[in-house]
């Protein structure tokens, strides 16, 4: 990327020059005498920093300063100033100025700070265009609050746009903090029971007594403390939706009420004799293998199949990685937004920190992370030092220690076993993550010994 300069003073010789200095460093060059030329430039073209003089004819540089600061507040301004104008310099910087220079001028010195200055330019550019990808994802998802770009997400989308004008009951799987309410949130709003209730129950949050009340409702006098009668979450959700979260959570005599709503769309309430009728859709969501609980006996397996009429699978963070500065990008918005932050971006090591780190959290733990970067922000980029240490040292396992002093072959070793655990024993996707074919690997792991998980 190449970038514009505009380089304002009234001194022919001092515009002249340091145009041809900063032309010698592969940046294209604007020319301009005084404040009101300068903005004529910056009105026609896209400048990306502005170098200017504080004493000009016409309009000052303070006065231009002030004019850019209000209509380009992203684009960096550097000031030129006599030694006995640094006073006027220092107040241009509480004006907004990124930084300024005392004449005669040393061009080492200036070069490196035009470099720092478009460096921040460079990632408010990545920032505003991570914004505008957000934008075009919301409008071709007709979700806006689903975020991503990966081939998995867009297939989480295509599922969820295809099941949403239909009855057909949905389990959402993926670990915790995926964001499986949002896609059941999507689901809801692309349906046709779209403007009928939405109830959500997190069924591991309340005890069996708890949670059977709170779905079917019960009479006055059911149990010590029911004074009233009270309606059901499903009685509440007729014609509309139920979100059922963490439904491996819940016991056995719940399950079977639930089985009989699927079956037959009627339930009594607690101490009820009257049978209800009710219509509701019906998306659970849950982080543990239901195949496997069934196995166990803790989860009825005809329940299962009537849940899992349509299965959507949110993949983790760490296998869709693609999506990190998307999502970072909104969170940034929103939270700066909240805390009324004028940051405009996050710097590269930050950004690879953010994605060499595993998120065993996922999402969640990233909008944490990110909140709690904004906040603790003091500039306008966010740096490493404002991220919380774990996702800066990636002590969650995303980076290898490798000793100074050992063998080739003893390197070799660690990193063949680190990624082998990483990928959890998956052969298939260590070969990928090193490049290297599945014969060559398992060629390496017997070589050096290496025990699989």
């Amino acid at each position: 990327m190449k970038f514009n300069v505009l380089i304002v003073d009234d001194e022919k010789n001092i515009r002249e020059g340091l145009g041809k200095a900063l032309e010698l460093e592969d940046y294209n060059v604007f020319l301009a005498a005084d404040g009101k030329e300068a903005l004529a430039v910056i009105n026609s073209e896209e400048i990306d920093l502005i170098i200017t003089d504080l004493k000009m004819p016409e309009m000052s540089g303070e006065e231009l300063l002030k004019k850019v600061a209000s209509a380009y507040p992203t684009v960096p301004v550097i000031i030129l100033t006599g030694h006995g104008t640094i006073e006027s310099a220092v107040n241009a910087m509480r004006d907004g100025a990124y930084d300024f220079i005392t004449k005669p001028l040393n061009l080492d010195r200036l070069s490196l700070m035009v470099k720092r200055a478009l460096q921040n330019r460079e990632l408010v550019l990545q920032h505003r265009a991570l914004q505008e990808e957000i934008d075009l994802i919301g409008e071709r998802n007709r979700y806006a609050r689903i975020i991503g770009k990966s081939s998995q997400m867009r297939r989480v989308m295509e599922v969820v746009e295809q099941v949403a004008a239909t009855k057909a009951s949905v389990l959402i799987t993926g670990e915790s903090g995926v964001g499986k309410e949002l896609i059941a949130d999507a689901i809801h709003k692309l349906s046709p029971r779209k403007d009928k209730a939405h109830i959500k129950v997190h069924c591991a949050a309340l005890s069996e007594s708890l949670l059977e009340s709170e779905l079917f409702g019960h009479e006055k006098g059911a149990f010590t403390g029911a004074v009233a009668r009270k309606r059901g979450r499903f009685e509440l959700a007729h014609t509309g939706t139920i979100f059922l979260d963490e439904i491996g959570e819940i016991s056995q005599s719940v399950q079977i009420k639930i089985l009989r709503v699927l079956q037959e769309k009627r339930f009594e309430r607690v101490g009820g004799e009257e049978t209800q009728e009710v219509d509701v859709r019906i998306i659970s969501a849950t982080n543990r293998d239901l195949k496997a609980e069934i196995e166990k006996g803790n989860f009825r397996e005809d329940l299962y199949y009537r849940l899992n009429v349509v299965n959507i699978h949110v993949p983790p963070l760490r296998e869709r990685k693609e999506d990190i500065p998307l999502l970072a990008a909104a969170f940034l918005k929103e939270f700066a937004g909240e805390n009324g932050k004028s940051i405009e971006g996050i710097d590269h090591k930050a950004n690879l920190a953010l994605y060499n780190y595993s998120w065993p959290g996922n999402i969640r733990e990233l909008r944490n992370s990110i909140e709690s970067a904004v906040v603790l922000c003091k500039g306008n980029i966010i740096t490493t030092e404002d991220l919380p240490p774990s996702v800066v040292t990636g002590e969650e396992g995303t980076y290898i220690k490798i000793d100074l002093g050992v063998s080739m072959e003893e390197a070799e070793r660690v990193i063949i076993e680190s990624t082998l655990n990483y990928c959890n024993g998956n052969k298939s996707r260590t070969a990928e993550v090193l490049g290297i074919g599945r014969k060559t690997l398992h060629r390496k792991i017997s070589e050096y010994d290496i025990n699989e998980i």
